[in-house]
Formats: C-alpha cells, structure tokens, sequence
C-alpha cells in the first residue's frame, strides 16, 4: 500500500503545482535559489525535449501503453514482494508518468515550469517538472536494481 501512496503523492503534488502554474501564470521568468532555479511555464505537446512534437496523438499512445505495461509489471512485483527500493522506482515512474499522461490527455501538452541554470547552456533550455524529475529519479533506480526482473 506504501508504494501506491508514493505514486498518488507525485501525481497529486504535480497536479496542483502544475494547476497552480497554469492559473498564475507565470509567463516571466522568475528566479529562485540565488538564480538557480528558474519558474517559467511552458507547454510541451511532444515527449521530453519536444520529441515527436509535430505528432501528439503517436506521443500519447506510446505513453498510455507504457503506463500500462510498467502498471502490470508493478503490480507482479507488488504481489512478489520484490526488493524495496525496485519498487520505489516503479511507483516514482508510474506517478510521474501518469500525471503527464493525464494532462496530455486533458490538456492536450505536458504543463513544464522550471528549469536550471548552470553553466552548461544547452541544460539551461530544457524546462522540467516535478513529474519529469521522479520519472528520472526512478528510471535511475530501475536501473541500479533492476537485474531482478
């Protein structure tokens, strides 16, 4: 049960952060963090980077058929009771990906609303969520402890 309150809690942290940015605005770039953080929203109708911009409809099926396979997957390790920290990363990555997923669908983009500043300036143009950034997060896991699957 912990592990779908994980995925609830990043899809319902997003959803109003997200709802939040999309009611105030925020066209401006506004800095936070001594200029490190940048809050500016964006709407994103391709995958990350924009990829397959031109083709939202291709980006929303991929999307909506790998939640459902990661879905079943979660679910099999759930019953399984597979290693912790493997779960975690399923539950990161099924509640970001779900909340991106849900607003392709009923927005038709992915809302995106801050970015980095660093010295790399290719890494300054890309705009994040709080979804993206536990879908990275759990890809990473998935990765470190996923020789179980």
């Amino acid at each position: 049960m912990k592990y779908a309150a994980v995925a609830a809690t990043v899809f319902a942290g997003d959803f109003f952060l997200k709802k939040h940015m999309e009611e105030r605005g925020f066209q401006e770039e506004t800095q936070i963090c001594r200029g490190k953080i940048v809050l500016k929203k964006y709407h994103n109708k391709g995958a990350a980077l924009n990829f397959l911009e031109q083709k939202p409809g291709t980006v929303k099926k991929t999307c909506g058929a790998l939640l459902l396979v990661l879905g079943v997957l979660w679910y099999v390790l759930l019953c399984r009771k597979a290693n912790p920290c493997l779960l975690l990363g399923l539950s990161l990555v099924l509640g970001g990906g779900a909340n991106n997923f849900y607003d392709r669908v009923k927005r038709g983009y992915v809302v995106d609303y801050f970015s980095f500043r660093t010295p790399n300036k290719k890494l300054n143009r890309i705009i994040f969520n709080i979804s993206d950034m536990c879908i990275f997060l759990g890809a990473l896991l998935l990765a470190l402890f996923g020789k179980e699957l």
